[in-house]
């Protein structure tokens, strides 16, 4: 079964509440954890692969909290995905054909191939604003 993991899970519920809440200090973290019913420390591993990513950070100044580096816009699940995966893939063969020795005769690869071409193509299509407008 594929799934999506709990930081990804709540990685899109912190950014949402950024979004959603941000001010002229920005969001609190403890602020997020309290809202969102999640641990601090788990969202601290969660806010540290974000702001690696490049799409939050602190704004500057006593009791600054979270901001969005980009508009919500501009900022999709798929960027999201990819502070805590390298890629999606559904079966290990999708993105490291090497690891399968049928490959070019597996009748099902060409499958797998369009169902992850397509979850990409969703998660890239889907923003922050597309979320918060719903």
């Amino acid at each position: 079964m594929m799934r999506v993991n709990t930081k990804i899970r709540y990685a899109v519920r912190a950014m949402c509440e950024i979004a959603a809440n941000e001010n002229k200090n920005g969001v609190l973290q403890k602020e997020i954890a309290e809202r969102q019913k999640l641990s601090p420390k788990y969202l601290d591993h969660i806010i540290s692969a974000l702001k690696a990513k490049g799409l939050i950070n602190n704004r500057r100044g006593k009791r600054s909290g979270l901001i969005l580096l980009k508009k919500p816009g501009d900022i999709t699940i798929y960027d999201i995905f990819r502070a805590f995966e390298s890629e999606v893939s559904v079966v290990d063969c999708v993105i490291e054909p090497t690891s399968c020795e049928i490959i070019e005769r597996c009748p099902i690869y060409d499958f797998w191939k369009r169902l992850n071409n397509q979850i990409v193509t969703t998660l890239k299509s889907e923003t922050l604003r597309d979320i918060l407008n719903r």
